[in-house]
């Protein structure tokens, strides 16, 4: 199985030390799947202009590329001004807009107020679920205050991420059995 976390903004280090340990945790606990951290600080992404996604190429090419090809997205995203990040969005019009199916996507959000995981409900469900994404429902969002010197300290958002990473496997195992089930169905 191939997994991509996406760390979807290019400042900031809270979603990148989330990410990080979400990585961490489904390398250990899952080590014969293949998982991929893209970091959107790391990579210049050109912006969206309605190509197909395969004519991008260098970073642009890479990022939409790796994501395509993935069994399951775990997204991570902060919160900007009650929105996720316009380099988030540009990766979502990068892509084509079945680009989630047969795909599980998950969530994980920080933010400064306690109030905005209703961005991750009315704003990234909807994108995912017009992409065709199978979405796992419950998400984790994390706020300023569970962070202390880059390291997350609350141990209930440690073990809200450990969940999130084990229904995402779960789910995906899930999704492909079905798949496969109904493929052996047909004889040609």
């Amino acid at each position: 199985m191939k997994i991509v976390a996406l760390s979807g903004s290019i400042v900031g280090s809270k979603t990148r030390t989330a990410m990080d340990y979400t990585v961490k945790l489904l390398s250990e606990k899952y080590p014969s799947h293949k998982v991929t951290l893209i970091d959107l600080a790391d990579y210049d992404i050109q912006f969206s202009d309605g190509r197909n996604y395969l004519e991008y190429e260098g970073d642009t090419g890479y990022v939409t590329k790796t994501i395509m090809e993935a069994d399951a997205i775990i997204i991570g995203t902060p919160i900007f001004q009650a929105s996720i990040p316009a380099t988030l969005k540009n990766i979502f019009d990068l892509l084509p807009v079945n680009a989630f199916r047969d795909k599980v996507v998950s969530m994980l959000a920080t933010a400064g107020s306690s109030k905005h995981f209703l961005i991750l409900e009315n704003q990234l469900k909807p994108i995912l679920g017009y992409m065709k994404a199978q979405i796992v429902q419950s998400y984790v969002f994390i706020e300023q205050e569970d962070f202390q010197r880059k390291e997350i300290v609350n141990h209930d958002v440690l073990f809200r991420i450990e969940r999130l990473v084990d229904d995402t496997v779960v789910l995906t195992e899930t999704y492909q059995r079905i798949r496969e089930e109904e493929d052996a169905k047909y004889d040609f």
